[in-house]
Order: C-alpha cells, then sequence, then structure tokens
C-alpha cells in the first residue's frame, strides 16, 4: 500500500485586504444575489466572474422544482462567459450566498459539479482561476481551482 495525502491551501482576507479590483468583483457578486431564485431552498448564491478582458459576468443559482434541473450560480456565470467570450480567459470567480435574510457566516465552496467546470476552465485557458469565497466574517481566497478539486476528471481520464 501507497499512502498519499492531498492537502488544500486557503487564504483568509477582510475586504479592506483586497485590492479595488477584488473588491469590486466580491460587490458584483453580493448584488448578483438579489437576482437569485430559489424558491425553494431559500439559499440564494451570486457568483461574479471576472475575465481577462476586464469584464465582470454574474450569475446566480436557478432552482427548479425538480431539483437537478436548476443551476448553481457559479455555473451559470462561468456558462455565460465563456459562451460571450469564447476565447477571453476566466481570471477569478467570487461567490456569496445569502440564507434567513442575511449573508452566511462562513464561506460556501462550489458544489462538486462547480468544481469541476471550474477546472475545465482553468485547463480550457491553461490559466488559473483565483476563487473568492465571500461571507459575513470575512472572505476565503484559494489560488487555483485545482486546489479545490485536486483528483480532477480530465482530458487524460479519458484517454486512459
Amino acid at each position: 500500500m501507497k499512502k498519499r495525502e492531498i492537502t488544500t491551501v486557503t487564504y483568509e482576507y477582510s475586504v479592506e485586504e483586497l485590492s479595488k479590483e477584488e473588491q469590486l468583483l466580491i460587490e458584483k457578486s453580493k448584488e448578483a444575489v438579489k437576482n437569485a431564485y430559489a424558491p425553494y431552498s431559500k439559499f440564494k448564491v451570486g457568483a461574479a466572474v471576472l475575465l481577462a478582458n476586464g469584464e465582470i459576468i454574474t450569475g446566480t443559482n436557478q432552482e427548479n422544482a425538480a431539483y437537478p434541473s436548476g443551476l448553481c450560480a457559479e455555473r451559470v456565470a462561468v456558462f455565460y462567459a465563456n459562451s460571450k467570450y469564447p476565447d477571453v480567459p476566466v481570471k477569478a470567480i467570487a461567490v456569496t450566498a445569502f440564507t434567513n435574510n442575511k449573508f452566511v457566516k462562513t464561506p460556501v465552496p462550489p458544489c462538486g459539479s462547480c468544481r469541476q467546470v471550474l477546472v475545465e476552465t482553468e485547463t480550457r485557458f491553461n490559466t488559473p482561476i483565483k476563487i473568492y469565497l465571500v461571507s459575513e466574517t470575512g472572505i476565503t481566497v484559494i489560488h487555483d481551482a485545482k486546489e479545490l478539486l485536486p483528483l480532477n476528471f480530465d482530458e487524460s481520464s479519458l484517454n486512459n
């Protein structure tokens, strides 16, 4: 038997410690929450994607009574960005969650499907995506989507 250990590195920041560009991205994710469609869970999520050309694209979770038919805010934002600007890399994404009439106390990480999409987008553009997980108390930053999904499914998995 061989043991292999995988670790994830995160960084904790206050809003004031971030650049103006990062603060704007976070603010856009907070604004996007207002447009979430979450009539069933009441758990609203907003995402804002910063592209290499400076554009910021937002997305929100979109629920459906048949739960698997909904879509997370992260994927809505990334897919829209990739559709509108197919040749422009994603530099960063900020994710904010809101429930019980307030922003969450601790950051909410992307689900497994969203992690896979973020890794695929990194691979597509050969550019790491910085992830900002926003909460009431601060911001958790991950410098690369592969940190969230170290055992990801990629092209080499298809060619096994």
